[in-house]
């Protein structure tokens, strides 16, 4: 094992385990990274350098906030794609003064490269690499929960829950281990991937019986910022299994205007021409999916023979099936942009295949607003001992809101007339905020004006129909 001081010292080019010492702790960098010679690791630093120029927020939140330290104390568990723009994060939730560990939420959506240069530089302990195999998805998401010196995480950043569902399946196996010495039996298992998580927590009941109970009594909260996992956080709170609090990053109003619109309308187009190298002006696209995904509103029965490409985006299963494929024309494009790898049937065709359905706008090109989840960390962090975040799926605030916002425009050199004292007691609110109530949406118009014009069009005609047809019934 080679040991790394600082980020001037050579990276060893063979395979397992590297480490790197931070100026604060050890740190267990990352396991079997492809990139690692010297050079890669500037081209990544350059590479850090323009993200940062693209995430104004995240700056001006180092910037503000940095020399209040305001994680100081925060062992922070993330669980990310492990890209450049994850790096930028990592090392914004450092210069706030906290440790972390992170490992990748999906097996291919790692850049080495971008693995590579932040475990160099010592600013967090890295477990991915691109290509993981299942078994060492969770190997990686363990370390990145098992802290040293007995120490645990007390926040998670979460994408996608697994770290969550980790946790929580552990505690559950503790508590049938205590009662009656009952360990899991991956065996039963119907799922691959399920059958190696109770294998893991098999293990690990055999060496620390209550490992996961430690670990569940230390986190202050999660932020979970997909719609899916969300909707799983919402289940086990009505059912009472939810162990910590948790924000709900989705659903709140900078994630998905960001993200979930400008987002994924951006890396989908370009994740298919990078993984395709085809042409899509000319191209019907039918996209399954919920909310601002598009118009018309289509049945996919009814044009799964005329278009052309395909994109599934609802974090559902079964939405694209062998049913629908057969009806498609020949060298149609179909892909998945949704949670997991199940919206679309491919193992009809590839039992033992290369393909994978996995998130074509984070595999085939990098994937967005990561402010929100350093605004909720430090909110978890504030209040962790106030108890004002009981066990349960909590929204940022509007005051929490409008900060995220202040801080993406104050670097976008984007100014607001602040509110005179008169006017702010005009309004009943306060000069600086929150300048809506908590049960008012904010909606960003994503209708072009051409289809605006083609709707009022279209409710002109019906209301004339409707004229014409009360008219004659008179």
């Amino acid at each position: 094992m080679n040991v790394v001081k600082g980020v001037e010292n050579k990276i060893h080019e063979k395979p397992g385990f590297f480490k790197v010492r931070s100026m604060k702790k050890p740190l267990l960098a990352a396991k079997k990274l492809t990139v690692r010679k010297r050079e890669r690791i500037r081209i990544c630093k350059l590479l850090l350098v323009v993200a940062e120029v693209e995430m104004p927020g995240l700056m001006a939140c180092r910037e503000e906030m940095g020399p209040k330290q305001l994680l100081k104390g925060a062992n922070i568990s993330g669980y990310l794609h492990m890209t450049i723009q994850t790096a930028v994060l990592i090392e914004t939730l450092q210069a706030l003064d906290a440790e972390v560990r992170c490992a990748s939420c999906n097996i291919f959506s790692t850049q080495d490269h971008a693995a590579a240069a932040v475990a160099a530089k010592g600013t967090a302990a890295v477990f991915a690499w691109k290509g993981e195999t299942l078994r060492e998805y969770w190997d990686c998401t363990l370390e990145m929960l098992t802290w040293f010196n007995d120490d645990d995480p007390n926040l998670l950043v979460d994408d996608g829950g697994d770290a969550t569902l980790l946790i929580h399946e552990g505690v559950k196996w503790e508590k049938k281990y205590e009662a009656n010495g009952e360990l899991p039996d991956p065996s039963k298992a119907t799922n691959a991937e399920f059958k190696i998580v109770l294998t893991l927590i098999k293990e690990q009941l055999k060496k620390d019986s209550k490992k996961w109970h430690k670990i569940a009594a230390r986190v202050a909260g999660v932020s979970e910022e997909t719609t899916t996992s969300v909707h799983r956080l919402y289940s086990m709170a009505t059912e009472g299994a939810l162990l910590f609090p948790a924000i709900n990053v989705n659903d709140s109003v900078t994630k998905p205007k960001f993200d979930n619109i400008y987002g994924c309308r951006h890396s989908l187009p370009d994740g298919i021409m990078s993984a395709n190298d085809v042409m899509i002006a000319g191209k019907q696209v039918m996209i399954c999916g919920y909310g601002d995904v598009g118009v018309p509103v289509v049945l996919l029965d009814d044009v799964v023979n005329t278009s052309d490409i395909f994109i599934t985006a609802t974090g559902n299963k079964n939405i694209i099936m062998l049913k629908h494929m057969v009806q498609m024309k020949n060298n149609e494009i179909v892909g998945n942009i949704g949670h997991f790898d199940n919206e679309i049937d491919i193992w009809w065709a590839w039992e033992n295949r290369a393909q994978n359905e996995k998130i074509l706008n984070l595999n085939a090109i990098d994937g967005c607003l990561k402010i929100v989840m350093v605004i909720a960390q430090i909110d978890l962090w504030e209040n962790n001992s106030t108890r004002k975040y009981k066990v349960g799926v909590y929204i940022l605030t509007k005051v929490l809101y409008e900060k995220v916002t202040s801080l993406n425009l104050y670097k976008l050199v984007t100014k607001l007339t602040p509110l005179s004292k008169e006017q702010s007691e005009y309004l009943g609110i306060k000069q600086d905020g929150p300048f809506k109530s908590d049960h008012y949406r904010y909606y960003i118009s994503s209708i072009s004006t051409y289809r605006l014009s083609d709707c009022l069009k279209q409710t002109l005609l019906a209301n004339h129909q409707l004229f014409k047809k009360t008219a004659y019934s008179t």
